[in-house]
């Protein structure tokens, strides 16, 4: 089997890729083949055996696309993008990133001729925008109140219509907030749920902008590999029409994230994090979604943390060593 990753020298990327190594396979079709894509070459995964073809290319290029899918990889994750904050105040770079990027892909997939690979796209809950329920379905409505949810809500709309004709086998999975983030902070406007629980396991301070009122829901990098491994699992009869669905995540405010942080690292962490309000973060933040119900995903057997605790645990054990920063 053949598998393209972009986006993959991405957190969620190499966490994906490697899970596939650990597994050996994909769902337990052995990997012989290994494109990975992002806008920096990737690293070559260690332990891999098959053949890797790393390079750094711009997903926005239309003549891109075409490279990626000529030597027809069976399955494709499509991760890269530009990141929610980033993508708000870069309007142009944005859309060209997120929303030409994946056009370009499903049109070289089309006009590939004799080709149906699997595609795995990466969505966002920021398709959804205020006012919420208090818990949020995977049919209600999408009214996105940001560039960035706007551009991953389009690109559901052509991941399913391209799927309807038959031209791929698509399936795209709304990821909660990845929590924790390794690696140093990012432009995503959600970044600040990450830094406040790494920086200070890592004996740095951290920047809250927000309210320790502001709600989220969460999964680790450990989960969101799964997901995507699990998502190209899935047939056409099990998804049925509706494609695109919102995977299950912690919910929980940010009071309670400090307060797992505190229950796993104990004080002396907890006060590297230093309130400091960012006007900006608070708006953006305001329209996003906060609870949602992932019956659907949970009826596919996609598994999540139990609790933000968990994460946190999950973080210290895959990126610290288990050990925590004095």
């Amino acid at each position: 089997m053949h598998i393209l990753i972009t986006g993959a020298a991405g957190m969620v990327g190499r966490k994906l890729t490697e899970r596939l190594v650990a597994d050996k396979g994909l769902n337990g079709a052995p990997v012989d083949k290994l494109t990975l894509v992002d806008v920096t070459a990737p690293a070559a995964p260690a332990g891999f055996t098959g053949t890797v073809d790393a390079y750094a290319a711009d997903i926005s290029a239309p003549e891109t696309a075409g490279k990626l899918v000529s030597g027809r990889p069976d399955a494709i994750f499509h991760l890269a993008a530009v990141v929610s904050g980033e993508a708000e105040t870069d309007f142009e770079k944005g859309y060209r990133i997120n929303l030409d990027g994946m056009r370009y892909l499903l049109e070289a997939i089309r006009t590939a001729g004799g080709y149906h690979p699997k595609l795995v796209f990466t969505s966002s809950i920021a398709v959804f925008g205020a006012p919420f329920p208090d818990k949020i379905h995977d049919e209600f409505f999408h009214t996105p109140l940001t560039s960035y949810g706007t551009q991953k809500d389009v690109c559901e709309l052509l991941l399913a219509d391209y799927t309807r004709k038959g031209f791929l086998d698509g399936v795209g999975i709304r990821l909660p907030t990845i929590c924790v983030r390794p690696g140093t902070p990012n432009k995503a406007a959600s970044g600040f749920f990450s830094n406040i629980i790494r920086e200070p396991l890592a004996g740095k301070e951290a920047v809250l902008p927000v309210t320790e009122s502001v709600m989220h829901w969460h999964a680790s990098p450990r989960s969101a590999a799964g997901f995507l491994v699990h998502a190209a699992s899935l047939s056409r009869d099990l998804l049925g029409p509706r494609i695109n669905l919102t995977m299950p995540g912690v919910a929980c405010t940010v009071g309670e994230q400090i307060a797992a942080l505190r229950r796993v690292a104990g004080d002396k962490v907890v006060a590297r994090i230093k309130h400091e309000p960012d006007p900006a973060i608070m708006k953006i933040v305001s329209g996003w979604p906060t609870r949602f119900d992932a019956k659907r995903a949970l009826a596919l057997d996609f598994k999540v943390e139990e609790s933000f605790d968990e994460i946190i645990r999950v973080h210290i054990d895959d990126e610290l060593g288990g050990k925590i920063a004095a």
